[in-house]
């Protein structure tokens, strides 16, 4: 099976086939504005991937600057902000301990199912790296402004569950003062095909058998949502 991190770098529009279906409810943009308003926001959105959290922004804030580490999930990011008619964003490859950003430049910092990975792809690091993240943030970002983290409670859930490979970085963002909540992300699939093929390609086989036995076109998804003024 692809890792998901060659995903990330070889396969941006199937990827984006994926997330074009996740939160049909629009609950990510909900609890967005319930944790802090957007409007006037300078906006940095950290492993951006193909722009679900930019493209879904830059209608309500001042400016959006995407950054991920792919430039091939960027170049689907940049192509949907394109069409979107809007001029605010910018679209950039940044690692998020080291972005191209002035200090105190910025006041909301966002980041879906990304800033866990500090964790998951370094774990005899994963500690240093997330330090250096945070401080990354608190470098670029005007005292007092919020960031707000999406990171995953399980993939075909009904309630949220705690993931065994996410075991350090939950309890990191307690230590450090994050608050959180979670909400539900459904994918919602325009057949039973549909919802196999996508959740089989990055969720692996375990997943797309139980999609299959359970014939959900609507798959269940528990989200986290964490946010901490700097």
């Amino acid at each position: 099976m692809t890792t998901q991190e060659e995903i990330y770098k070889t396969e941006g529009d199937k990827y984006e086939a994926l997330i074009a279906r996740e939160d049909y409810q629009g609950n990510i943009l909900k609890s967005l504005k319930e944790i802090t308003p957007l409007e006037d926001r300078l906006v940095l959105d950290l492993g951006a991937g193909t722009g679900r959290l930019a493209c879904m922004l830059a209608p309500h804030v001042t400016g959006v600057r995407a950054f991920d580490v792919s430039e091939e999930m960027l170049r689907v990011c940049r192509e949907k902000l394109v069409k979107s008619g809007l001029s605010n964003w910018r679209v950039e490859i940044a690692d998020h301990r080291k972005l191209p950003v002035s200090d105190q430049s910025a006041n909301l910092a966002v980041s879906g199912w990304s800033v866990s990975y500090l964790a998951v792809w370094n774990p005899d690091t994963w500690k240093r790296e997330l330090e250096n993240w945070l401080a990354e943030m608190k470098r670029v970002l005007k005292p007092g402004s919020p960031i707000v983290l999406f990171e995953s409670f399980g993939t075909g859930n009904e309630s949220p569950v705690r993931l065994e490979h996410l075991k350090d970085f939950y309890p990191w963002l307690d230590e450090v003062g994050f608050r959180n909540k979670w909400i539900r992300t459904d994918y919602m699939f325009e057949s039973l095909a549909e919802a196999d093929e996508l959740s089989r390609f990055f969720f692996g086989d375990e997943l797309a058998n139980q999609v299959g036995q359970k014939k959900w076109t609507i798959l269940p998804e528990c989200t986290g949502v964490w946010w901490l003024n700097i």
